[in-house]
Parts: C-alpha cells; sequence; structure tokens
C-alpha cells in the first residue's frame, strides 16, 4: 500500500464553488468572500475541505467533507479536528464531533495570531485514526486575510465537477496511479471437459427391465462402486456358458489395459509418451471395469436361473468411481437389450480446460503455465487459477484445419459447480516472464466512442478526463499508457463521472451547505 498522504489544493471564487464555506457574517449578503479548498489523501480517508479567508482572532469555517476511503462512504460518526502547528508554539486544534450532514463536518476555527503553520486534519471514528497532512496555511490580518499557501487553482478550478454528494451516492472509488508488473499471457476460447478417464457409459450386462427404485436422478452423487441402476432380469435365449464366456473375455481385457496403464506409467517417466496417452489408457480401464462388472452380475443372474433360484434377482450396476450422474439414457421400468446404454457418469473434479491458441501463442506455451484465468459468460470477475492447481497435459502436435488452432489440454483443480462440464470461457494463460509499466484495473477504463479513456482526480470535486492506450490486459488488470505515477485515479464509477461532464455544458447548480 502507498503511504504517501497526498495535497491538491484550489483558489477560486465563491460563485465557482460546489460547496459554501458557510461563514455565518456572510450569509445574506451579495458579495461573498473568496474561499479556499484543499483535498487530503491518507491510508483511510479523504478530506476535502473548504474554507473562508483565515484571520487571526476572526472565527471562520471549514467545511470538511471526509470519506471513508473502505466502501468510499461519508463519515457519518467520529470527531474530525483541524490542527494548525506552528513553530514556536503549541499546537491550536479545533474540533468538530457531529456533521451536519453525513460527510459534512463544519469546523468552527479562530486562529490566535498571525504567522504561517502546518496544516493537518485529524480523524478518529469506527475506521482508525489518521491524521492528514495538508500543507501549509497563512494566518492573516482583515485587511489582508489569510489562505493557503501555494495554491494551484489549475488543479482545483479546471476539469469536470463531480460533487461529493453525488459522489457517495455512486459506486465509486478512486487510487493511485502505480507502476507494476503484468505476467505474459496468451489467451484463446475454451472448453471444460471430463479429465482423462473420467467419463463412463454405464450398460446393461443383460437382458431386463430397470428398477424403478430408487432412480438416479441427473446430478446425483454416487460413490465408487455404489449402486447407479437396478437391473431385473429377463429370461433369454442366451445361455450360461455364453454369459461366462463375455465374462471372462472382458476380464482378460481388463488386464491387458491394466498391464498397458502400468507400462505407459514408466515410458512417461522416461518421457517416451505423452500424459494425455496415459489418461486415455485409464479412460479404458475404467469403461472395462465398468461393463465387468456388470457381466459378472449377468453371470450371477444366469446361475440362479438355471439352478431354479429366484428369477427376479436384482442385479446392480456399480459406479467404478466416485462422480455425478450427467445423462440418463432409459426411463423407469424401460426394457433393455445386452449392451444398451443406461446412463453417463463424470468425475466432477479434476477437469480439463481445452485451449484452442494460435500457433504461434501455443508455441509460447510450451512450459507449464503460471496460472490461468477463466472468463465466464455473464460474469465480470473471471475465475483465477493459481499453479499449484494447474497442470498442463498435452499440446496437439498439429493445427486445426477447422479453426487454424492449436488445442492446449490443461488440467485445473476446480468442480464442475464452478465449471459446467460442456461450458466454453475464455481463458488466459500466464506464462513465465513480465511486462512494466502502469496498471489499472480494468473497471476505470471506459469505452468513449472508440476511444479508451480513463478519469482522474484533481481534487476533491474536480476530474480531468484521460485518453489512454491498452498495452497489455490480464485477468481483471491492463497495462496502459497515458496515465502517470501519482495521479489519483477513477477506479469505480468513472461512468457516473463522464455523464456529469456532459451535463456541465451549462453552468452547474452547485450545492449549498
Amino acid at each position: 500500500m502507498d503511504r504517501r498522504i497526498v495535497v491538491l489544493v484550489g483558489s477560486l471564487s465563491f460563485g465557482m464553488l460546489g460547496c459554501r464555506a458557510g461563514d455565518p457574517k456572510h450569509e445574506g449578503t451579495s458579495a461573498a468572500p473568496e474561499v479556499w479548498s484543499v483535498t487530503a489523501w491518507g491510508e483511510r480517508y479523504e478530506v476535502f475541505a473548504e474554507t473562508g479567508p483565515l484571520v487571526a482572532g476572526t472565527t471562520a469555517t471549514s467545511n470538511a467533507h471526509v470519506t471513508v476511503l473502505a466502501g468510499f462512504a461519508p463519515l457519518k460518526q467520529g470527531s474530525v479536528s483541524l490542527v494548525l502547528r506552528g513553530a514556536g508554539g503549541p499546537e491550536q486544534v479545533f474540533r468538530q464531533e457531529r456533521p451536519k450532514r453525513d460527510g459534512i463536518y463544519p469546523i468552527e476555527l479562530m486562529p490566535r495570531a498571525e504567522g504561517t503553520f502546518d496544516l493537518v486534519f485529524r480523524i478518529d471514528s469506527a475506521a482508525g485514526a489518521e491524521d492528514l497532512a495538508a500543507g501549509r496555511v497563512r494566518i492573516g490580518s482583515a485587511a489582508s486575510p489569510g489562505a493557503r499557501i501555494g495554491q494551484d487553482s489549475a488543479a482545483a478550478g479546471g476539469g469536470v465537477s463531480f460533487l461529493k454528494e453525488q459522489q457517495w451516492r455512486t459506486d465509486f472509488a478512486t487510487a493511485w496511479v502505480r507502476e507494476g508488473t503484468l505476467a505474459e499471457s496468451v489467451e484463446g476460447p475454451a472448453q471444460v471437459k471430463p479429465s482423462g478417464g473420467g467419463e463412463v457409459v454405464l450398460t446393461a450386462a443383460l437382458d431386463a427391465s430397470v428398477a424403478s427404485s430408487p432412480w438416479p436422478h441427473v446430478g446425483a452423487d454416487v460413490s465408487a462402486d455404489g449402486i447407479v441402476f437396478r437391473l431385473v432380469p429377463r429370461v433369454t435365449g442366451r445361455s450360461l456358458p455364453e454369459l461366462r464366456a463375455d465374462t471372462s473375455s472382458l476380464e482378460g481385457e481388463v488386464d491387458v489395459a491394466r498391464r498397458r496403464v502400468e507400462r505407459l506409467v514408466e515410458l512417461l517417466r522416461v518421457e517416451a509418451t505423452s500424459q494425455a496417452e496415459l489418461e486415455r489408457a485409464r479412460a479404458t480401464v475404467s469403461g472395462l471395469e465398468g461393463r465387468l462388472a456388470s457381466a459378472r452380475g449377468g453371470v450371477a443372474v444366469a446361475t440362479n436361473l438355471a439352478e431354479g433360484r429366484d428369477p427376479a434377482t436384482i442385479v446392480a450396476v456399480r459406479a467404478p468411481w466416485a462422480g455425478r450422474v450427467a445423462e440418463l439414457s432409459v426411463s423407469p421400468g424401460q426394457t433393455v437389450a445386452a449392451g444398451a446404454p443406461l446412463g453417463r457418469l463424470v468425475r466432477i473434479r479434476p477437469l480439463w480446460i481445452v485451449v484452442a491458441l494460435r500457433p504461434e501463442a501455443a508455441s509460447r506455451a510450451h512450459a507449464a503455465p503460471t496460472g490461468l484465468f477463466l472468463k465466464r459468460p455473464g460474469q465480470q470477475t473471471p475465475l483465477e487459477v493459481s499453479a499449484r492447481d494447474l497442470r498442463l497435459v498435452s499440446s496437439s502436435p498439429e493445427v486445426d484445419p477447422r479453426t487454424a488452432s492449436v488445442s492446449v489440454i490443461l488440467e485445473v483443480n476446480r468442480s464442475a459447480s464452478d465449471l459446467p462440464l460442456g461450458s466454453t470461457v475464455a481463458a488466459e494463460l500466464l506464462l513465465p516472464g513480465e511486462k512494466r509499466g502502469i496498471v489499472v484495473p480494468l473497471s476505470a477504463l471506459l469505452d468513449d466512442s472508440g476511444t479508451t479513456v480513463a478519469y482522474v482526480q484533481f481534487a476533491g470535486e474536480s476530474f480531468g478526463r484521460r485518453e489512454v492506450r491498452v498495452l497489455h490486459r490480464l485477468g481483471n488488470e491492463a497495462l496502459v499508457d497515458g496515465l502517470r505515477p501519482g495521479e489519483r485515479l477513477v477506479t469505480l464509477g468513472g461512468s457516473a463521472v463522464r455523464r456529469s461532464s456532459l451535463l456541465s455544458a451549462g453552468a452547474p447548480e452547485g450545492h449549498v451547505h
């Protein structure tokens, strides 16, 4: 966090101010005294104070507009003090504990003597205590009233007027323009899919009717080896030896598939195969294991029939691993033939993100990404995936002729509850390397008739328009040209400032405290 406290000041006549100084002795007169304003930012608060002329022994009023930066809300309860610090004497403290309206504290001050003093605003509330240095002031005489030293009338008087009362009623925030870094990245459209081996179609092992209770609805979570379907066998022309032969054949296929997975694991250790090939082999094993479990159930039923036992023996179709029912292919009580699909089961974590990258971008993504942003339709905030929850599975060796892109598969430790399977997202892969410059939140940038603009705050109620050029985007931030470090940037609510500028073709009505 930037711990600097920055002050902007301005001097302008009463008629140009949005707020009155509120000095009672001038109310109702046609000639208004000249007032001055100052803006100071701290870590917790912003103060925008408008003050009358400073005359020793004479009361002046400083209308201090106090904003709590956390939430950018007016200060409703707390004390606000105006402090004058001289070189050779004690502090002069003028305190106000009751706002006349939310956020506006009228501080009555009567300086004891002429001279030059440091000006400090001291705020104490539930948000914390803080002193905000606000430059130096001169205390003068009736013939030569004092004001802020080193005034910058251009800063406070120029630009777009956007009053504190408007800021407090709007989703609004400001922050210092800062230099920073954004990671190098590549981006492309992507689709969310089950991880390798994380999808299986459950089938009927024999001719049967599907039991109606209990019924596995779509979205139901099932445990490993949990019962998904129950089948009531039908008498068929298939003999027990045929069913046993099918079971024996599936056992052999499962054994071969398992040994292949073991070999691929060894080959992957020496980089002689790809992770994607291993995942496909594991998926084959999962499918065969599901079919084998169903076939063994069919043998059990046929054995019962051959031995004259209850023909209504229930055959359970079990899940090969924990997952969620994604699709049902049958209805309760439906008659199905052996091998007919019953439903589809998916693992909901982890997920695969299949990203379509331009060939030149894919060539930069050969190493493991350092992070990932996923922009979901209808969601303003992208989903961020850190490097520890991310794994590069594979990159296609060829360009898809239909899309002129290269598919890159990433495994993310996220649930289908966050990223529904089959959904399309925009993916940004973070790569090693950084770009340095002015970094701002995307919420600070506006499209003004095709031109990207931002607004900076000159003083409490004065703003300026800046045309910026976006050099790089990543997640919720952008690297831009056109802003300077140390400026106060409108990070939220810039569109309201722009509307105010469009409405200010005539003289502003202002507001009276």
